[in-house]
């Protein structure tokens, strides 16, 4: 009952989804990882790929997954956000710690309430509803981290980097579960069928 909902508002392959974002996320994640330089420049560069990437990847991805076509416009608008800032990071590597706190700062605060609000907006529709609340929420709390904590280049790209890491964890399980629910209804919807038929 509870999947029935949720048909109308993101369609089968929606798994795909988070699970392309969370490949964007890993990528970037290894990288901070395994690299000792954790200066702004570095951190711009880092964080002005992984933005651009995921908002082209949210954007397009979304706009053929999702039939809620609020939820859709809410998403693409994300999207472009990630994209616009990703571009700004790119551009303007060298415009040093202030400069980047403040980037991830505004990025991670409007994407993160955009899919807060579509998570909000659908609560009790499936388990999309967890996810979007979920990453929203943790997005959002960067943002209130990096605007809090005291400036410092190696903290504050070591904790993108972690941030980089839930998210991508989550998103994966997310999309699996997302992809396995649907197997599982197709199974009884077909065993209902054959059921139908034997009668």
């Amino acid at each position: 009952m509870a999947n029935a909902p949720a048909a109308a508002v993101i369609g089968t392959r929606y798994w795909t989804v988070p699970i392309a974002r969370a490949v964007v996320a890993f990528v970037p994640a290894a990288v901070i990882t395994f690299n000792a330089d954790h200066s702004a420049r570095f951190g711009l560069l880092v964080f002005g790929a992984f933005a651009l990437a995921t908002g082209l990847v949210t954007a397009l991805l979304s706009w053929r997954t999702v039939l809620d076509p609020r939820d859709r416009t809410l998403f693409v608008v994300q999207g472009a956000v990630g994209v616009v800032a990703g571009a700004l990071a790119l551009a303007l590597h060298a415009g040093g710690l202030g400069f980047f706190l403040y980037l991830v700062t505004v990025w991670a605060a409007v994407t993160g309430v955009l899919e807060l609000y579509s998570g909000i907006r659908v609560r009790g529709r499936g388990p999309v509803t967890r996810d979007w609340l979920f990453v929203g929420v943790f997005t959002a709390v960067l943002s209130l981290a990096f605007l809090l904590l005291p400036p410092h280049a190696v903290v504050s790209v070591g904790l993108f980097g972690a941030y980089l890491v839930i998210v991508g964890v989550y998103l994966v399980i997310a999309g699996l579960s997302l992809s396995w629910a649907h197997t599982d209804a197709q199974r009884g919807l077909a065993h209902s069928s054959t059921d139908s038929d034997t009668q």
